[in-house]
């Protein structure tokens, strides 16, 4: 059933349009390379440390599914950015600052009803990445102490982590701090060069590993967990509005993947043909003790504290926007982020132990973001012209229309077998969690 848009259009519009604001293809915004560095910075880091696992878990064809992932994750990305300039075309507010765009496509394609479940599924995504985030930098630095025998725990270490973080999460918009994009991709791509020469140092030529038989759960769940590593969608249109050319997000996108995928692939498979059975949920976890693994350990911690920084960014915004927060500089934004932290900080000391909820993440939110939204709006917006004629219908050959429907569908049937996955292996005691911090240090303190 279609649905008009364009009612409350004017008090919608009104939210995201202000005047006094530099268009988004101000000399100041993203080149395409930066905004390529800032993609990368805000996907890979987590993705790659459980890629391995989440191989062995779906057996070779999870090699596969990496690289079909990544294409259709490219695609998609490039038919969201095509979905933004449509909407730049047609409107001239969001040629403007505006703070939350993806929701923006999905009001303009679907209504309130479009806006709002894209702003869920945004907010929920961004929280619990910023989250794991969070968690595993915190593990990471609790690893590193006890290598020079200093036992702390990563429950104490998440407050000091999060109160560093906290000054940084004030500035405005990824334009702001293009150099921590640069700094969490030159990270992460230090990072898997050490793990991949490491893999190859630890490999025994007289050793063949053992490689255990897949089923229905293991498979798609980690389906999911391969989609949360791709699944950077969420905060893509905030980073095209930035940049000084938003048209040109495609070749953005091309230069992001193509590095992503030489980043992913060659950990993943020599951990997978390495280390065989013996892979855990991080690869770090595997490798022996060296140097090598000690500057992967710190460079993924750098790249997570950056990434951080990055994926809370457009939460922040949306929730300024809604309470109507000035865009400049000003102490509204300071106590809304400060409250946005201290959020995300409470829940990673309630719920220290993911493990699974990386998989049902990636089923469910990023799946939706990532496959079903782009190709949906994209078609929705294609098929719709305005009644005074201002713009009109954009024709597609029946091929396009073809890709978009399996795309949506194959993200539909992962996406729930995946997060119906995760879901039984939380019920069935699969995975658990443990309890929160700090019930930890009430007991020990009792």
């Amino acid at each position: 059933m279609d649905m008009d848009p364009s009612q409350d259009q004017d008090e919608t519009r009104g939210l995201i349009n202000q005047d006094g604001f530099k268009p988004a293809h101000s000399i100041k915004g993203l080149t395409v390379l930066t905004a390529a560095i800032f993609v990368v910075g805000e996907m890979a880091g987590s993705g790659v440390l459980s890629l391995p696992k989440a191989v062995l878990d779906a057996g070779w064809f999870g090699l596969v599914m990496i690289l079909l992932c990544a294409v259709m994750s490219a695609y998609t990305g490039v038919i969201l950015g095509r979905c933004w300039t449509i909407l730049q075309d047609r409107f001239e507010e969001y040629r403007e600052q505006t703070r939350y765009p993806y929701p923006a496509i999905g009001y303009e394609a679907f209504g309130n009803v479009g806006r709002y479940l894209v702003s869920f599924c945004v907010n929920a995504t961004l929280f619990g990445v910023g989250t794991v985030f969070l968690l595993i930098a915190s593990e990471n630095i609790e690893e590193l102490l006890a290598s020079v025998h200093k036992d702390v725990s990563f429950c104490i270490l998440l407050p000091f982590i999060a109160l560093c973080l906290w000054p940084i999460t004030w500035l405005g918009t990824p334009k702001d701090f293009w150099v921590v994009g640069i700094m969490a991709t030159a990270a992460t791509a230090t990072a898997c060069f050490c793990m991949f020469v490491q893999i190859l140092v630890d490999r025994d030529p007289h050793h063949k590993p053992a490689y255990p038989s897949t089923d229905f759960g293991k498979f798609f769940l980690s389906f999911g967990v391969i989609l949360f590593a791709f699944g950077g969608h969420a905060a893509f249109p905030t980073v095209q509005h930035d940049m000084k050319e938003p048209k040109k997000f495609s070749k953005s996108v091309a230069i992001a993947y193509s590095i992503i995928v030489c980043m992913y692939f060659p950990v993943s498979a020599a951990g997978y043909f390495v280390y065989g059975e013996n892979n855990k949920d991080s690869i770090l976890s595997v490798v022996s003790d060296s140097w090598l693994r000690t500057i992967a350990l710190i460079l993924i911690t750098v790249h997570l504290v950056m990434g951080f920084i990055i994926v809370i960014n457009p939460f922040s915004q949306e929730v300024e926007d809604l309470l109507q927060i000035d865009k400049k500089f000003n102490w509204k934004r300071v106590i809304n982020r400060t409250v946005v932290v201290a959020s995300i900080l409470f829940v990673a000391e309630s719920i220290p132990q993911f493990g699974v909820i990386l998989g049902l993440i990636g089923g469910s939110t990023v799946t939706f973001l990532t496959f079903v939204f782009p190709s949906l709006f994209y078609l929705k917006l294609c098929s719709t012209e305005s009644p005074d004629g201002s713009y009109r219908r954009i024709a597609l050959p029946l091929y396009q229309w073809v890709v978009h429907f399996e795309i949506i569908l194959v993200g539909l049937i992962g996406g729930i077998s995946s997060t119906y996955s995760a879901i039984d292996a939380i019920v069935t005691g699969q995975s658990s969690f443990t309890v929160p911090c700090y019930v930890n240090q009430t007991a020990a303190h009792g």
